[in-house]
């Protein structure tokens, strides 16, 4: 349904038939002009709108995401977890979402469905060894799901990045070990980054942007938004330099993929909490962060398909996949960290969100249409993230 059109603070009353007739008209042009704007913003299949939790949200204007690799809720979060810096000093900066879940099984289709609400085929549910276009075999399916498979999508899909940049907001994703901005295999070739060597860790399944081609088809537009870490640390130092969605991707090594790291050093957990304890206070020191920023940190997905394929938020089975999670309806419970002047210290919810919540948490946020399955989901993050008093 449409968003409600704003009123004017002037609510005194107009004197006279005519002047009566003429104010509902001025409001009826208003309303469809804003529809109109609203629908223009983002290019089909992505069209309709849902009602925002935004008028009850705080007025974020900075974004953060984190992800780290393949960890349940208990093996991150419980009281044995080997990175007790997230699990205990930056657990006690927020609000801990207990049921969080993944959406697919393996990797790449959680990160799809973070930044364009597309659900898993069957080339994503394989990390897409081979970076394949996307072959439609049907028209697109409701909601906004395109039918059939392959690895990278068409350039009518929409996702978070183009909504953002059509509405002149700010993106970009950070990650760790890319050699050169925007890096990712020719289409149709083998991708050479599966797995991690002594030269690289970096791992194109992990970095959701290069698989669409409204983004990749144009080049310079890839490489001002999609950069190596590196660049993190300069544009954290001026709020004017910090993008409204900040997405971060460490390596390998250091998102806990791998257990032992291809460059000799420790991997795992234990990995990921030294990157957390490098990273992670830049985040909360910059002057976005301090402003009015969120950083949400998470896991794509549960260790593994046998071990937690469970889902929540009324996902189901998908046009190209007929269960997400492989032997169930997501990817595992998870859980979520967030981190703002407006989360409660210390604090939990136990309401259920998946990455499509995520993605329409953050549409909500800038006022843009939410995209694929983030239509569907039960709730956003309301107050009880948002709780601080």
């Amino acid at each position: 349904m449409p968003r409600p059109v704003s009123r004017s603070a002037d609510q005194r009353p107009l004197r006279g038939t005519s002047l009566a007739v003429l104010g509902t008209v001025l409001v009826v042009v208003g309303v469809i002009l804003t529809v109109r704007v609203q629908q223009s913003a983002t290019p089909p299949p992505d069209q309709a709108t849902v009602t925002s939790s935004r008028a009850t949200a705080p007025d974020v204007g900075h974004v953060f995401v984190v992800n780290i690799e393949n960890k349940g809720f208990r093996t991150t979060w419980g009281k044995h977890s080997r990175a007790p810096y997230m699990a205990r000093t930056l657990r006690a900066k927020g609000v801990l979402l207990t049921r969080y879940y993944g959406t697919a099984h393996h990797s790449l289709g959680n990160y799809l469905a973070q930044i364009s609400g597309q659900g898993p085929d069957l080339a994503t549910q394989g990390d897409c060894p081979t970076f394949s276009r996307f072959k439609e075999s049907r028209p697109v399916a409701t909601p906004g799901q395109v039918v059939g498979n392959g690895c990278v999508y068409p350039a009518k899909v929409g996702t978070l990045p183009r909504q953002l940049t059509a509405a002149g907001l700010s993106w970009r994703g950070y990650m760790q070990d890319m050699a050169t901005p925007c890096q990712h295999p020719r289409l149709g070739t083998r991708d050479r980054w599966q797995k991690a060597t002594r030269h690289s860790q970096y791992a194109t399944r992990h970095d959701p942007f290069v698989y669409f081609r409204s983004i990749i088809s144009a080049p310079s537009y890839c490489k001002a938004h999609v950069k190596p870490l590196a660049a993190l640390s300069h544009d954290l130092k001026k709020a004017s330099t910090t993008r409204s969605l900040t997405y971060v991707t460490p390596d390998l090594c250091h998102d806990a993929h791998d257990a032992h790291c291809a460059d000799g050093g420790p991997g795992g957990l234990r990995a990921a909490n030294t990157w957390f304890k490098t990273w992670i206070p830049k985040i909360l020191r910059s002057p976005a962060f301090k402003a009015d920023g969120v950083l949400v940190i998470t896991a794509d997905e549960s260790e593994g398909v046998r071990e937690d394929s469970r889902g929540c938020c009324g996902e189901g089975p998908g046009p190209n996949a007929g269960q997400p999670g492989i032997e169930g309806r997501g990817g595992g419970r998870i859980g979520a960290l967030v981190i703002s002047r407006f989360a409660a210290p210390g604090t939990t919810t136990a309401r259920a969100y998946n990455h499509y919540s995520l993605l329409g948490s953050i549409e909500d946020r800038f006022g843009l249409p939410r995209l694929g399955y983030a239509r569907t989901v039960t709730h956003v993050f309301g107050p009880d993230v948002y709780n601080a008093s």
